[in-house]
């Protein structure tokens, strides 16, 4: 055992999961803004190298999740109910995943294009990962509750505007005549994987929201 790991032990089962929950989110911060450059880059090329580093991202967080997940194993006491945690864990984990997916996606699909839809979703997560990476600070001292909550308020207004952009970027997809059918269900799974991602950050919320109503 590493003396990082040894000292770990040894810390108090609250300041545990908040540093381990805290390097979560602040990996998939850094996921989210590597997505926006990426939804913004210039050539397929770029995205290739791009989808690379988003891929360390991914990596760096299925570690960060395991650790978390083995220190649910080993702790007799949690601070919050553990299910609730695990949730915590599987959700960033899901978020995360589903923009490393789309990224994987386009490049696979070879899709170089850079729309405003894309750029738009891309904006919308940044701004809902910063809105998780918040509350998941707060959560461990309730007196911070209001804050919270006007952090789920936004996410969930985000998630709304997520909503409303995907069903309009897939009723245009189906609108445009002469397209190609494979470029329209391409588009699509990118589409609907975004959409993913700004849905597994509405239910991290709901766990969080949880936490707050048994806690309080």
């Amino acid at each position: 055992m590493g003396l990082g790991s040894f000292i770990k032990n040894f810390l108090p089962r609250e300041e545990r999961f908040h540093e381990i929950l805290g390097r979560n989110t602040e990996n998939l911060l850094a996921a989210a803004r590597a997505f926006a450059v990426f939804a913004r880059a210039e050539s397929l090329e770029e995205r290739r190298t791009q989808a690379m580093e988003l891929k360390a991202v991914e990596h760096r967080g299925d570690e960060i999740t395991r650790e978390l997940f083995e220190a649910l194993n080993s702790t007799f006491i949690t601070p919050f109910d553990r299910e609730d945690i695990r949730l915590l864990g599987t959700d960033l984990d899901d978020i995360l995943d589903y923009i490393e997916s789309v990224a994987q996606h386009l490049v696979l699909f070879e899709l170089a294009d850079s729309p405003a839809a894309l750029k738009q979703f891309a904006d919308i997560l940044v701004e809902m990962v910063q809105e998780v990476h918040q509350v998941a600070g707060l959560v461990w001292n309730l007196a911070w509750g209001p804050v919270i909550r006007g952090s789920l308020v936004r996410i969930s207004d985000l998630e709304n505007k997520a909503d409303a952009l995907y069903n309009a970027v897939i009723a245009d997809l189906f609108k445009s005549k002469g397209r190609d059918p494979l470029e329209v269900m391409k588009w699509k799974e990118v589409y609907e994987g975004l959409e993913d991602a700004c849905d597994a950050c509405k239910d991290f919320g709901h766990v969080i929201g949880n936490i707050v109503t048994k806690n309080t």
